[in-house]
């Protein structure tokens, strides 16, 4: 099958810069794929991090991608179609995850959809934004009612797509696991030791904005910190002041359980933080689906998570983490402290390398060829 691929890569950083790499690596495997990515991601007014640029060593990236599209510049996206009609591909793919790519999206497949019969394949990382409005959702009907195929990760995304989209050809296909960040010559003891960190140790990972819910996890650790020694890692570039967490730790008087890392973590460095850890809380007000399990997953490490999106259908409760309810924090303590004091660590871990072969990006691949 000859595939066009468009969306972003290194030097851009992110879970869906690095998915795209990866699928792409993965399909170029048994088909002809030409990948067309993005020349410039998001305009720093709209971009509340330091940067969007990736700045690790170890870089994720897909050879012989051709660096085209600008959101900015219309005739980029000409370009971008230009090429792809040129090449006659069989299926081009698009990632789906925030409305701001409304524009040149829609541009670029209206034009494959008049001038072409090439089939159009969205993979729905959000049917519908984190923190989204009224307009983003408008935003993303407009571009996704253009679409033949969708892959959606999470029950969730395909009722909300089915909304949409009554009539939508979709499948639902599992987030693929991450374990290139995986350091497997990296013991815990030596990752915690490079960390300054002794004992017990669980990591909140990822960009910290108020749907990770953070606040009710600090709000759990005087319960968990009561009953056995244990610290915090919060790893990751906020979003908002990370002031109001270390204010809220300090009235809770658990400031010196809790180290905040305030900053997006380079490639070669994530695995060391999931090394030194034995368990990872995403404490998730709300989601559609999560990179970072399938990160911690790819490292052999259980999660702790909240009832929300995909999240109960990828994690098996009792068996790779625990699943408790939103907005709860006694119910994220009692899950920690049960991990710890039912010695679970090796089981769990014996289980998600059972299962890793759910998530495989072999699984994913064959779920797009699954298309007619």
């Amino acid at each position: 099958m000859k595939v066009c691929l468009i969306g972003p890569t290194y030097p851009f950083r992110g879970g869906i810069s690095h998915y795209t790499t990866l699928l792409c690596r993965h399909l170029r495997k048994t088909h002809d794929v030409r990948f067309y990515a993005f020349k410039r991601q998001y305009p720093q007014w709209l971009f509340p991090g330091e940067t969007d640029k990736d700045n690790s060593h170890r870089v994720i990236k897909a050879d012989g991608a051709v660096y085209l599209l600008d959101p900015l510049n219309p005739l980029s996206w000409w370009e971008v179609f230009r090429r792809a009609k040129q090449l006659r591909p069989d299926m081009v793919i698009l990632p789906w995850w925030v409305s701001f790519w409304t524009p040149p999206f829609w541009v670029i497949v209206t034009l494959l959809k008049i001038f072409g019969r090439t089939k159009i394949l969205f993979i729905c990382h959000n049917v519908i934004a984190h923190e989204s409005n009224g307009f983003d959702k408008i935003c993303s009907c407009l571009v996704l009612r253009k679409g033949d195929y969708f892959i959606v990760h999470s029950r969730e995304d395909a009722a909300n797509l089915k909304r949409m989209i009554p009539a939508a050809n979709i499948r639902q296909s599992s987030h693929p696991t991450y374990d290139v960040f995986r350091t497997k010559s990296l013991s815990k003891d030596e990752a915690r030791q490079r960390l300054n960190i002794v004992g017990k140790t669980i990591l909140f990972f990822g960009f910290v904005r108020p749907y990770k819910g953070l606040d009710y996890l600090i709000d759990a650790m005087p319960m968990v910190i009561k009953k056995m020694d244990v610290t915090l890692l919060i790893v990751g570039e906020f979003w908002k002041d990370p002031e109001e967490f270390k204010t809220r730790a300090e009235i809770l008087g658990i400031a010196e359980k809790i180290r905040i890392m305030d900053r997006y973590v380079p490639n070669e460095e994530v695995g060391l933080y999931f090394a030194a850890s034995d368990l990872i809380v995403l404490p998730y007000v709300s989601a559609t689906g999560s990179g970072i399990v399938q990160v911690a997953f790819g490292c052999n490490k259980p999660v702790i998570s909240t009832k929300v999106g995909c999240l109960p259908e990828v994690i098996a409760d009792g068996k790779t983490g625990y699943l408790v309810p939103p907005q709860d924090s006694q119910a994220i303590a009692q899950a920690i402290i049960a991990f710890y004091e039912q010695a679970k660590e090796a089981e769990f871990v014996a289980n998600i390398q059972r299962d890793r072969g759910k998530f495989s990006w072999d699984k994913m691949v064959e779920t797009i060829e699954s298309f007619p």
